[in-house]
């Protein structure tokens, strides 16, 4: 997925959303100050999820970091592959290393969420 037309939220996760699916992961940003990921606790399916609640944890060598919601709504899928290759979020954090896919209510915006601009800024100035 093209970055600049995800949505970011202040806790380094991005969202896509396609009809009433969305799809959420992890920054590049949040995987590089991570590092080497070595486990990721997701939620199950039919879990429902809410915006800015913690829905699993990413385990690295540095640290253990919850993972929080950037929408509202039922998990449909998870990404079963993390299971057993946890460095597929490092490798591409926009594409194969998705968290999950919720089904949000219809008339659902990503309005809230930072667009790459605003969250560039955030991310600078968090560096300092």
């Amino acid at each position: 997925m093209d970055p600049k037309t995800l949505r970011y939220a202040k806790s380094h996760e991005w969202a896509h959303l396609e009809g009433d699916i969305c799809t959420v992961g992890l920054t590049k940003f949040a995987v590089d100050q991570l590092t080497d990921i070595i486990f990721i606790d997701l939620p199950n399916v039919d879990d429902l999820v809410a915006v800015g609640e913690g829905f699993g944890e990413v385990e690295s060598v540095k640290a253990v970091s919850d993972l929080y919601s950037p929408i509202t709504g039922d998990v449909i899928a998870i990404n079963e592959k993390l299971e057993t290759d946890p460095t597929l979020i490092s490798n591409d954090p926009y594409g194969k290393g998705w968290l999950v896919k919720v089904k949000v209510e219809p008339g659902t915006t990503l309005e809230h969420l930072l667009t790459l601009e605003q969250y560039e800024k955030q991310i600078a100035s968090e560096e300092h």
